[in-house]
């Protein structure tokens, strides 16, 4: 279970995701893996101003688990956007997305995320993406 990373700090994450049945999922593997600090934005444009607050707040998620398909500012503009702002381009980012284009993971890597899990996952395979980000 992962409750706390370095120096004991409570792990929160920040999900943004726009279906409701991915939401319920993450979450709940989320908890079962000892996260209860869990953000939930469903588009790039509330996430990003909601970083930005968290930041001036000095209270910053872990982790970002970022869909690439949103309303109002898609994943990879978010992405861009996170990586470019020194206050939050330090938050490892996770795309977790139906998107198994080719030019969408690259890219992805390319702009700086962790990871990249395509929809639908597996409990297994989020748990070792939350094990490799929260040691």
């Amino acid at each position: 279970m992962v409750t706390t990373g370095l120096e004991g700090q409570r792990m929160s994450v920040m999900l943004v995701e726009d279906n409701p049945e991915d939401v319920f999922f993450t979450k709940r593997v989320l908890k079962q893996s000892g996260i209860e600090q869990i953000t939930v934005v469903g588009d790039g444009q509330a996430a990003l101003v909601t970083l930005e607050e968290m930041a001036a707040d000095g209270r910053l998620p872990n982790l970002v688990l970022l869909d690439i398909n949103l309303p109002v500012m898609g994943g990879i503009a978010l992405l861009k956007r996170l990586k470019k702002n020194p206050r939050l381009s330090g938050i490892p980012v996770v795309m977790l997305t139906g998107s198994n284009v080719d030019c969408d993971i690259q890219t992805s890597y390319d702009l700086g995320a962790s990871s990249y899990l395509v929809k639908p996952i597996s409990k297994e395979a989020l748990q070792l993406v939350l094990a490799s980000v929260f040691p």
